[in-house]
């Protein structure tokens, strides 16, 4: 299984960017996907998670600039992300929860990250 991530790049505070992130290979089917962080000397953090129920945990740095969603259809995440600010400079990887055979628990994987810088 592999992701791939597309749209990161350099945009000023205030602008927006949208990422995308799609999982191919041997997959059955995917459980949760979204989008993590990581900005350099820190953590890697949560951005957004989304169930296959269709429910959405947003960090609260992200809530009302950021909305997440996924094609199934199409094993791709999207991040839209608007009013970016500097803060939100960072390396943005995809995961996916994915379950390869019927009878295996899911595996999370990986995507190889895109980076996102806000600056003017």
């Amino acid at each position: 299984v592999q992701l791939q991530a597309f749209g990161g790049g350099l945009v000023q505070p205030g602008g927006s960017l949208r990422l995308s992130c799609a999982a191919s290979g041997s997959i059955f089917s995917i459980n949760a996907m979204g989008w993590y962080r990581q900005a350099p000397g820190k953590q890697r953090e949560l951005v957004a998670d989304l169930t296959s129920g269709g429910g959405t945990v947003y960090a609260d740095s992200v809530k009302g600039r950021f909305t997440a969603s996924r094609d199934n259809a199409k094993n791709t995440v999207y991040l839209q992300m608007n009013s970016l600010k500097p803060k939100d400079t960072a390396n943005y990887y995809c995961y996916a929860a994915v379950k390869t055979r019927s009878w295996r628990a899911p595996s999370d994987y990986w995507g190889q990250g895109t980076q996102v810088t806000v600056s003017s």
